[in-house]
């Protein structure tokens, strides 16, 4: 009974240390994500924008629909609940989806769903509205990867008209007095504020956090912020 009660108490011990390094990481990660955009330029220039290129040669063939990055088709789809003006959204958007959207959606095995999840300051409501109003002209996504690339100081007020303005010429939008109209709509408007909702029902307090539909997934399954590529695609590949 002695060697059994050991034997317990270190299958404890060892789960307990397993706990203490997967946590230890998942902080690491969001720590790296924070520096990686804290050293980048300010940002929030509409006069010079950076990334136009990288992000059209990044999503370049990949069906858009809305704010539904992906093959109609594909069995997965990843909800993305982020806000454009969040530091680690951005981090996450250039060094962890990069590999997700060429591995897993440009193959058609998963799609990527932008959700606004606006808890940064009220400029995140004019934001969010603006890349669904590029989405309804098919490049949603475009803005979102470009508002990333050129994101200011947090809380800067650098969220403006011509801000906003520059990131939807430069993500191609085709008829930007449309999308004018569109941006302060009150249906899109009224998807803003659904979708910031829909995250708080799932659970969320932070951004960016993630869920998961498919086959293999019970419902919408909350996955919250994983800890790298590898462990998103290893969602996907459980939820097909």
């Amino acid at each position: 009974m002695r060697e059994s009660q050991n034997g317990a108490d270190e299958r404890r011990q060892n789960l307990i240390k397993i706990a203490s390094a997967l946590a230890f990481i998942a902080v690491a990660v969001v720590v790296v994500l924070i520096v990686i955009s804290g050293n980048q330029s300010e940002g929030g220039d509409s006069s010079e924008l950076e990334g136009v290129t990288e992000v059209k040669r990044e999503l370049s063939g990949i069906p858009q629909d809305g704010m539904v990055l992906g093959d109609p088709k594909a069995k997965v789809t990843v909800l993305e609940f982020a806000d454009l003006q969040c530091p680690v959204c951005k981090g996450y958007s250039e060094e962890v989806l990069p590999q997700v959207i060429e591995n897993r959606v440009r193959s058609g095995e998963a799609t990527l769903s932008f959700r606004n999840f606006t808890i940064i300051d009220e400029l995140s409501i004019p934001a969010g509205a603006a890349a669904l109003a590029a989405g309804e002209q098919g490049r949603g996504w475009n803005f979102v990867e470009l508002f990333y690339r050129n994101q200011g100081i947090e809380r800067s007020g650098y969220v403006t008209d011509e801000f906003l303005t520059a990131i939807a010429e430069g993500a191609g939008v085709p008829d930007i007095s449309k999308w004018n109209r569109d941006r302060t709509s009150k249906a899109i408007l009224e998807e803003v504020s659904a979708s910031t909702a829909e995250a708080q029902e799932l659970g969320f307090n932070g951004t960016p956090s993630f869920a998961m539909e498919g086959p293999g997934a019970e419902g919408t399954e909350a996955l919250g912020t994983p800890e790298s590529a590898d462990a998103l695609e290893s969602a996907i590949s459980s939820a097909g």
